[in-house]
């Protein structure tokens, strides 16, 4: 895959077809287009582009102009394929060529909500893994049987094709491709800007309409914040429920309710992004890092991050350490996509 340099920023182009949604395009622009001075180095060069000079978004709430035509695509190392709403309508064939000629020459795709449906219909996804919005999830299966569905994850990492389930996971798979790009701490920092989760634990199925409870679950917020604190220190599961005054069962419910995940994967999840951010930061010592992060022994941070991240400790450490020049687009290895886009174990 083609890789961007300080020089030559990585450049993402966004295809923007009839009938598209205005969010999702708004996400690209803000987690791949805005300009970050505070950086030091443009993580991105973005554009957008579409087949036709006038194009009416959905549901007509306004005709986007003044954007390159789709040989502006033919440059792009990572394409965002067009999604919409209506999803039965077909796509048109010179996009269609766009994005198969994008994939041929090695280029990462994109697909934000309906976008799998785009990738599929190009041909380029049967026998891969995807995700797309729980509400077309049938009809996608009923189209596409030869693709592996993953209903109940916010986004699909396999590789050179990324998909995301719904508008707001777009947020979550843009800040894991600047994450898998660039490294913890510019993730980080790119999610404070956008006052957005960097990571969000747990799936879609969260999403999926139900009742309402009686009497809502109150905010783990306080918690988290409280647990992000004392990374470091023995924190368990029962720590947790003792500082929210439930018992473990409760909190355990809480966890799945909120955030789709379980309490001690969750704080699986913080450690290691913690462990991650000191490596970048500098940190040598294998046995620091491990205690700071509160994953206890070297060798458990090796299998911790490994998992995670594909990459040893030393590996990380040269792809996003200080020293590095980052490689954008390098790709996170296959070993590494399950725990990127599913939650940990419970």
């Amino acid at each position: 895959m083609p890789q961007g340099s300080s020089q030559h920023p990585h450049r993402v182009v966004l295809v923007v077809d009839e009938n598209s949604n205005p969010f999702e395009m708004s996400c690209a622009i803000e987690i791949f287009g805005l300009r970050r001075p505070e950086l030091g180095r443009e993580l991105y060069d973005f554009r957008l582009c579409a087949a036709e000079p006038l194009t009416r978004m959905r549901d007509g709430f306004f005709t986007l102009t003044g954007v390159a035509g789709l040989e502006a695509a033919e440059e792009a190392q990572t394409l965002i394929v067009p999604n919409r709403p209506d999803t039965d309508v077909p796509r048109s064939p010179e996009v269609l060529d766009v994005v198969r000629r994008a994939h041929a020459r090695g280029a990462r795709l994109l697909g934000f909500c309906s976008g799998a449906f785009t990738i599929a219909e190009a041909g380029l996804l049967d026998g891969r893994r995807a995700a797309c919005h729980w509400m077309w999830a049938q009809s996608f299966r009923t189209r596409f049987p030869l693709v592996h569905l993953e209903p109940d994850v916010l986004f699909v990492d396999d590789g050179d094709i990324l998909t995301a389930s719904g508008s707001a996971s777009a947020l979550d798979l843009g800040l894991h491709v600047v994450r898998r790009d660039h490294g913890a701490e510019i993730a980080n920092h790119v999610s404070r800007r956008l006052v957005f989760a960097a990571h969000r634990d747990g799936g879609q199925r969260q999403f999926v309409e139900r009742p309402v409870p009686d009497v809502p679950d109150e905010s783990l917020a306080p918690l988290l914040a409280w647990a992000q604190e004392r990374l470091g220190d023995p924190l368990a599961v029962a720590d947790l429920a003792e500082r929210a005054a439930v018992s473990p069962a409760t909190l355990h419910r809480r966890f799945r309710t909120q955030l789709g995940t379980t309490p001690l994967a969750w704080l699986t999840g913080e450690r290691v992004a913690l462990a991650c951010r000191l490596i970048e930061r500098g940190e040598e010592r294998l046995d620091v890092v491990a205690a700071r992060s509160g994953l206890g022994t070297a060798a458990n941070l090796r299998a911790r991050l490994r998992r995670v991240t594909g990459l040893s400790p030393s590996e990380y450490r040269r792809r996003f350490g200080p020293s590095a020049v980052g490689p954008v687009g390098a790709g996170m290895p296959v070993g590494a996509r399950d725990e990127a886009a599913t939650p940990g174990p419970s």
